[in-house]
């Protein structure tokens, strides 16, 4: 493709919809991108964009051009993460992703696997998206709920998180704790924004209390975590990060139907690399004493 550069510009031109924004994602002077549109323009003989005072409009044909160099682009990262991914030796990037409620863990693994393997790069991603293995996004996602279902992944049962009930000491000091959940209309609760979230345990909160008693709600766990440190609210915490914090009181303990199970997913492509298995292994070893201890 004697011309990709120029494609890419246009792609990030019509992605951005300036020519300054595209410069900088390039790296780039402005002029350059400027250049390399009308290149494009000229040898292809058809308007691009519309030019206007906020920037750059891709016309119907710069639409067009934009999605066939995204794919392109998707496929030369995949390509990339799966040639990273390659070879005997376990070094380089690993790149692993979950919901960052499982970051004691996973930044628990990393490092130890770290010690024993001085010349991995762990980049640890955190976001509440789906990361898209097929293209490389990650080498090993751990994910929680119902078993993914993407072709080409290898999907395995990790384990089962624990989830419980529980309050700040400041929270039983200024309201009590309740002996049981008939007690529960007297109190306040930390919970998601989403009354009809599909967490099981959230779920089983919807139909114990009206959902007025949820004075304080977020969309992020970690709010909702610290929530329930600073004394907001009864809310759900995960058993094992619940043990770590001095101030909180279990209200109830864990339940069967509370429980998330979790899943280590990674691509058949990438499956069977050094790296990843030496991880794979690492991490199943780190949760196991992690849990005796």
């Amino acid at each position: 493709m004697d011309n990709w550069d120029e494609i890419r510009t246009a792609y990030q031109v019509a992605r951005l919809g300036t020519v300054s924004g595209a410069a900088e994602a390039l790296g780039v002077h402005h002029a350059t991108v400027i250049r390399h549109i009308d290149a494009l323009e000229g040898r292809m003989g058809v308007k691009l964009f519309q030019r206007h005072a906020r920037g750059y409009t891709p016309t119907e044909a710069g639409t067009d051009l934009a999605r066939v160099a995204q794919t392109t682009a998707d496929q030369f990262q995949q390509l990339e993460g799966r040639i990273k991914g390659r070879g005997a030796e376990v070094s380089g990037d690993l790149l692993v992703t979950s919901v960052i409620a499982f970051a004691p863990l996973i930044v628990g693994a990393l490092t130890s696997f770290q010690r024993e393997y001085p010349d991995i790069v762990a980049r640890y991603l955190t976001d509440d998206r789906v990361f898209r293995l097929e293209y490389g996004e990650a080498h090993v996602a751990l994910r929680a709920g119902k078993a993914p279902e993407e072709p080409d992944n290898v999907v395995q049962p990790f384990a089962s998180e624990q989830i419980a009930l529980y309050a700040a000491t400041s929270y039983i000091e200024e309201h009590g704790k309740p002996a049981d959940e008939d007690d529960f209309a007297d109190h306040r609760f930390v919970a998601h924004d989403n009354p009809d979230s599909r967490a099981p345990f959230q779920r089983w909160l919807r139909g114990k209390i009206p959902y007025s008693q949820v004075v304080f709600r977020s969309t992020d766990a970690r709010v909702l975590d610290q929530a329930v440190l600073e004394g907001a609210g009864i809310g759900f915490f995960p058993v094992r990060a619940a043990e770590q914090q001095a101030d909180l009181v279990q209200i109830l303990p864990p339940r069967d139907e509370w429980a998330a199970p979790l899943w280590l997913v990674t691509h058949v492509d990438l499956h069977r690399t050094a790296k990843v298995q030496a991880f794979l292994r690492h991490l199943k070893a780190y949760a196991d004493r992690d849990k005796s201890c």
